[in-house]
């Protein structure tokens, strides 16, 4: 029952705010090998540390549920990378003003901004083959961000990011 229910906050977590990802790998790589992960020593994700914490605990969780389990001599590593930007904004109120008279005209158009500012998060989490340290799988997720939000509502989205990212690993060929 209650995964059942993790599962429905991750939905609807999910879905109040899209989450885009792209996704890329490497195609003549057999996923079948890879049994064991680790994260990569001393990760600078770019997030803070609590932040981090969350994150990585998200992947923790999500790749033991799928059946893979940590170790000191993994089959592949796990990157994570991230980046904050401002999106544009697209929505504003022009207020015109005109006169005009025989041949004689003029105007006044001003743009105010409506809305707060559109932060948005991009992470990348990267699998490296541990062997030959070669990247064999991508996912780029982009999505809004709220750098006031609560710890439980921060944790929540780390949550529904990972389970997005990752809801195409291994990629099926």
């Amino acid at each position: 029952m209650q995964r059942f229910l993790s599962i429905l906050t991750l939905m609807l977590v999910v879905s109040c705010a899209p989450i885009y990802v792209n996704y890329d790998y490497e195609s003549n790589t057999d996923f079948s090998q890879y049994k064991t992960y680790n994260m990569i020593p001393e990760m600078q994700t770019g997030l803070s540390e609590l932040d981090t914490k969350r994150l990585l605990d998200g992947i923790d969780q999500y790749l033991q549920s799928k059946g893979y389990t940590v170790s000191e001599t993994p089959d592949f590593l796990v990157n994570v990378t991230s980046n904050e930007f401002q999106m544009d904004r697209g929505n504003t109120v022009g207020v015109g003003v005109g006169g005009g008279g025989r041949n004689i005209g003029g105007g006044i158009n001003i743009g105010i901004p409506v809305g707060g500012a559109n932060i948005s998060r991009k992470i990348t989490f990267d699998f490296i083959n541990e062997k030959n340290k070669a990247l064999f799988w991508q996912a780029v997720s982009e999505s809004s961000y709220n750098p006031k939000s609560s710890p439980e509502k921060r944790e929540e989205r780390l949550k529904a990011i990972v389970a997005k990212a990752f809801s195409k690993y291994p990629p099926e060929k």
